[in-house]
Parts: C-alpha cells; sequence; structure tokens
C-alpha cells in the first residue's frame, strides 16, 4: 500500500498530517506536483515527483501509478472518479471519502457548479480550513489506513 498526495493544492496541514503517517506506518508517501516540493528532512519514507506540464498532468500521474489497495489524498474530484473504480481508497483534505456509491453524484455536481461560475455566477467557495477540519481529516486518515492494514476494503 502506498499513499498518493495530490501535493498542488494539499493543505500545508495536511500534508503534514500525512508526512507524520508515513513515518509513524513505515508507509511509502509520494507527493507529486507540477512545482518543485521541498520534502522536510528526517522522513525516511517519503518522496516527491515533479511532472512537467499543465495543472492536469500530476492527476494524470496519479491515475496511472496508483494501484488497488492505495490510497490518494485529493480534492479533485475528477482524479477521484478516476482512482476508486481502480480500488484506490480516496480522501479529500476535509476527511470526506469518496466511494463508488459517492462518486458519481459528486462529479456531477462539481461539473454542474464548473458549468454556473463559467456563466459567471458567482458559487461561493469553500470555508476557511481551520482546526475542525484538520482533525477530521486526520481521523479519517487513521481509520481508512487502519482498514487497509488489516485488510479490508471499507
Amino acid at each position: 500500500m502506498r499513499l498518493w498526495i495530490d501535493a498542488d493544492a494539499a493543505p500545508r496541514d495536511v500534508k503534514e498530517i500525512c508526512y507524520r503517517v508515513s513515518e509513524r506506518l513505515a508507509l511509502e508517501t509520494i507527493l507529486v506536483a507540477n512545482q518543485r516540493l521541498q520534502l522536510p528532512l528526517g522522513y525516511l519514507h517519503l518522496s516527491a515527483v515533479r511532472v512537467d506540464g499543465g495543472p492536469d498532468v500530476a492527476d494524470q500521474y496519479i491515475a496511472e501509478h496508483a494501484v488497488a489497495g492505495d490510497v490518494a489524498v485529493t480534492q479533485d474530484i475528477p482524479l477521484a472518479a478516476l482512482l476508486v473504480p481502480k480500488g484506490v481508497r480516496v480522501i479529500d483534505p476535509r476527511g470526506d471519502e469518496h466511494t463508488e456509491e459517492s462518486i458519481g453524484e459528486r462529479l456531477s455536481v462539481r461539473n454542474f457548479m464548473d458549468g454556473l461560475r463559467s456563466d459567471g455566477v458567482d458559487t461561493g467557495g469553500y470555508a476557511a480550513y481551520g482546526q475542525k477540519e484538520k482533525q477530521r481529516f486526520a481521523n479519517s486518515l487513521d481509520r481508512i489506513l487502519a482498514r487497509r492494514a488489516k485488510g479490508g476494503a471499507r
């Protein structure tokens, strides 16, 4: 099992939680971004992949290399829609897990909102990322990794 992080948009707090988890569980953790990443010193199980090109190149890299049993952290719903059917567990930075049951609806809502924004409608955005969201993410990630380590799909 590997932990993949879509690092271009992941909040710093999310990355730091993943760094600690990678060390605690000796879990190979790969950050993928289209910019240079500075990894913190002393974490033996972290690596970074820098991809060239546009904003979806990092997503394509993760989609091509993640396999069933892996876990991915991304807020990119189209990426999640590619990973979930492959058996990759996907969690967003706010602790919400994308599943076979939920990903179709989430992708439809995302596409609808994207259409509204392209028509000039102000759809708002995410609320600020705070301690509550950070704790929810950490708890969800721990739960998913514990289930994976025990061999459970759910």
